[in-house]
């Protein structure tokens, strides 16, 4: 890697590194932070149940205007998300002693931050069209390890000082990236410098349009349509797992501290797959690796029902390397490959949405399940809706067109 490649790549790794350190905070101990501060597990199902409903309804919405030439651009949005984060997070600090004013400015910062995960994506897809040499993988896994670590040592501090370690943690981060992205600007095209701001169809030299209508998006891209189902059923058993994770890990004999070894290991192993699948997709193209990671999303379901011991739930959990960790980047990928520029930043955020309406899914069914009949009838409906999913997707990349203007 020369150095151009190693600056690009580097202030890259930067805007995800913080991003996801922030993430761990606010997503994956926002049920220690909310209870501490007075809620109940209802109210905790409540507010991030709403926050993930209005993420997924407007991540679509937002890319729309992103889309558009104009004055939002993907780093602008970014910068905007990562201030209101940092200044929410900030006031929680002050002012604490109200839980309707928590509910509502912690739902805010929780939806900003998901909804500003897709923009993230797309910005590299951007700048790399625009000449600038990122090595996505690397940066993204990076990323994954940035969570691996917080989660590691974050949950020590909060036990020791308290909970507002997390809004610390949080604004620190939001900081660091308020300064990498303010610097982070794009070189000048030779279209941008002559003030033509048209985006040009390659296949057929007229200007492209933005099919920001669901119903257009749809028929421009059918297969992908299809294909979020699936991600809608690989994502309701993926957080079916790490919403109850506890609750598996204690009918196994373990504990909070093999619940921090979990966490730590999936995180971890995203790194060296998420840093190499360039290189794998340039042999596999990226809508066989979707189809690839929903199987291993299967696969990983099997192995967790007839797990008997904390060892073989482990080995479950090694399957991230094949799941999770090659889903998001191919996922990315495809929608670089097969969508006009104008849609691409939608593209990104449906994928999120759809991995948004599987985590809400699971919440509202998961859990009813689980009190009711048991962790193994839990599992077992992960199982098959997964298994359904894997189906859906394969019929849609095997089957359906992926762009209707290309056709």
């Amino acid at each position: 890697m020369n150095r151009n490649n190693f600056n690009w790549t580097f202030r890259y790794s930067l805007i995800n590194i913080s991003y996801f350190a922030a993430f761990c905070t606010v997503h994956a101990y926002a049920a220690v932070y909310l209870l501490a501060n007075g809620f109940t597990n209802t109210q905790v199902g409540i507010l991030l149940a709403l926050a993930n409903i209005i993420s997924a309804v407007f991540q679509p919405l937002i890319a729309g205007v992103i889309d558009k030439p104009g004055p939002l651009t993907n780093r602008r949005f970014i910068l905007i998300s990562v201030v209101l984060i940092l200044a929410g997070s900030a006031t929680l600090l002050v002012f604490h002693e109200n839980k309707a004013f928590i509910f509502v400015v912690y739902a805010l910062i929780y939806l900003i931050q998901f909804s500003y995960q897709p923009v993230v994506l797309a910005l590299c897809f951007e700048y790399q069209k625009a000449g600038c040499p990122i090595y996505f993988g690397l940066a993204r896994g990076l990323g994954s390890a940035s969570f691996a670590v917080t989660s590691a040592f974050v949950g020590g501090f909060v036990a020791k000082r308290g909970v507002n370690v997390l809004l610390f943690v949080n604004i620190i981060s939001m900081i660091l990236s308020a300064l990498v992205v303010f610097t982070f600007k794009k070189p000048k095209t030779e279209g941008e410098a002559s003030g033509n701001g048209d985006v040009v169809n390659s296949s057929n030299s007229q200007p492209a349009a933005a099919h920001n209508k669901i119903s257009d998006f749809a028929r421009t891209y059918p297969a992908f349509m299809l294909f979020l189902v699936g991600t809608i059923c690989f994502f309701f058993a993926h957080n079916m797992i790490n919403d109850f994770m506890i609750q598996i890990i204690r009918g196994l004999g373990g504990g909070e501290k093999e619940l921090g070894y979990s966490n730590f290991l999936q995180a971890i192993l995203e790194l060296p797959v998420m840093a190499l699948i360039g290189f794998v997709l340039k042999k596999i193209a990226s809508r066989w690796m979707l189809v690839f990671s929903g199987a291993a999303f299967f696969i990983k379901m099997i192995v967790l029902m007839a797990a008997g011991n904390l060892a073989v739930y482990y080995f479950s959990q090694s399957f991230q390397i094949f799941a999770y960790a090659v889903f998001v980047p191919a996922a990315a990928y495809y929608v670089s490959e097969t969508m006009e520029e104008l849609d691409q930043v939608k593209g990104q955020a449906y994928i999120t949405s759809a991995i948004t309406i599987g985590g809400v899914f699971s919440n509202l069914i998961s859990g009813v399940i689980l009190d009711n009949l048991g962790i193994t009838q839990m599992l077992l409906t992960g199982t098959v809706v997964c298994g359904i999913g894997v189906i859906i997707a394969f019929v849609a990349m095997k089957k359906l067109p992926h762009n209707t203007q290309k056709v």
